[in-house]
């Protein structure tokens, strides 16, 4: 019954708090002007991420209270969430220096693995990827993560549907050791915001909303390969549409010798948002990518039954077709 009360409350809380940052945003004309690389094309009020941000935030203590999370997990989610939400809201307002903005992600990055002790050993083609290297790697992975998730947020409905799906399959690979509350918190109050930003959206994420969501759920990847190491394997599958979608554009785009930072409209979301005229067929078709193929491959390298790698391989494949398919990288869609 708390946990429902929790919820409840967690979603009502981010429904009229993006109601309020909406009007902030208009008052302080804290707005998206449409541009050649947009995907939309009225203007219209950003920020409203922040919603998610304080709620969740404000529900971190409450999971170390009732022992769901350590102390030290606690201030790797306070920590590196808030640093990432606050220089995304500045650079939502005044456009930071891409090096100024990275050096920050870095800095979350190392504080949240600081904070959970590294990295646990992985398994990994038959052998094992020791803490050392896996470490090293998992701050390029946090980085990464909240960045593509910035770079993915570019339509309507697409991140917010991606985190309740994400989360949704994560509570089922831990549902078996209780820690699945603060994934259906997270759920909650992005369902909140999803209300103004379902499409056509009355408000968009913006950086601070975008980049805490990657790094809150590369929080919740490493906290599940603690638990068991081939779950690590499994929340990279869940996370598949983005990583493979946002992975491979910026390949092509620095074969291509684009600026990587340089903003865009060449992902294949947008590709195929322009080729059928919709945000919102896009992004359930995300969702129903997320839940019909992926969340069982998971499931399944979770149980133990699929090596992570090979699950992984299997997830990713016609993800990547999908990708060239859709031309991701291109600066248009050609036919």
């Amino acid at each position: 019954m708390a946990m429902l009360i929790l919820l409840l409350l967690a979603f009502f809380a981010a429904l009229v708090l993006t109601g309020q940052l909406r009007r902030y945003a208009i008052t302080s004309h804290l707005i998206d002007i449409p541009n050649a690389r947009s995907s939309h094309t009225l203007p219209t009020p950003r920020g409203g991420g922040l919603a998610i941000v304080g709620v969740f935030l404000a529900c971190v203590p409450l999971f170390f209270w009732f022992d769901v999370f350590t102390i030290s997990e606690m201030w790797a989610f306070l920590g590196a969430g808030t640093l990432v939400a606050v220089v995304g809201f500045f650079d939502d307002r005044r456009h930071l220096p891409a090096s100024l903005r990275l050096v920050v992600h870095f800095c979350a990055a190392i504080w949240v693995l600081s904070c959970l002790g590294g990295m646990p050993a992985l398994p990994f083609f038959g052998g094992v990827l020791k803490p050392g290297p896996a470490t090293f790697l998992g701050v390029f992975y946090l980085v990464w993560l909240l960045n593509l998730y910035n770079f993915m947020d570019g339509i309507d409905g697409l991140a917010s549907l991606e985190a309740i799906s994400v989360c949704a399959g994560g509570a089922l690979l831990l549902g078996h050791n209780g820690h699945y509350g603060p994934l259906l918190v997270l759920a909650m109050a992005v369902a909140g915001f999803l209300y103004w930003n379902f499409p056509p959206a009355k408000i968009f994420m913006g950086d601070g909303g975008s980049g805490f969501l990657g790094i809150v759920l590369g929080i919740f990847s490493l906290q599940a390969a603690w638990l068991s190491p081939q779950l690590f394997w499994s929340w990279l599958i869940l996370l598949g549409v983005f990583i493979v979608d946002a992975t491979w554009t910026l390949l092509r785009r620095l074969s291509q010798r684009e600026k990587a930072y340089q903003a865009h409209r060449s992902h294949a979301y947008q590709q195929a948002a322009r080729r059928y005229g919709s945000h919102k067929t896009v992004s359930l078709a995300v969702v129903a990518i997320n839940v019909a193929w992926l969340l069982p491959i998971a499931l399944w390298v979770g149980s133990g039954g699929l090596p992570g790698v090979l699950g992984l391989g299997l997830a990713y494949c016609p993800l990547l077709m999908l990708a060239l398919i859709f031309k991701a990288g291109y600066k248009e869609v050609v036919g």
